[in-house]
């Protein structure tokens, strides 16, 4: 488990940067929280500096959006997904649980 923000700390609209191998960002989505790989499978750009519009998150450089849900593009130019990551509030404090990378063992 990451520790991310206190919850008060992440208002809808919002997202939030972590600086972790590799970026991760946490987006709340109208009250839903998600986490996803940070930069976008197009072209290296932190998806936290995009543009949010209910579950999709647009990436500042070439428009490419993903649904947050998913992971999913759902426009050209990206073509492959990013990783999603479960998220958590405990107490108050905002969590991400990461997903192991494709071929090795969570």
């Amino acid at each position: 488990m990451i520790p991310v923000c206190h919850l008060a700390d992440l208002p809808a609209g919002e997202s939030v940067r972590l600086d972790t191998a590799p970026p991760i960002a946490v987006f709340n989505a109208d009250g839903e929280l998600y986490a996803i790989d940070d930069t976008c499978t197009h072209q290296d750009a932190s998806l936290a500096d995009g543009w949010l519009e209910g579950c999709l998150v647009e990436c500042p450089l070439h428009a490419a959006s993903f649904d947050l849900r998913t992971g999913a593009p759902v426009c050209l130019p990206a073509r492959r997904p990013v990783r999603t990551h479960s998220v958590t509030v405990e107490d108050g404090m905002v969590y991400v649980h990461l997903t192991a990378e494709e071929g090795t063992a969570a």
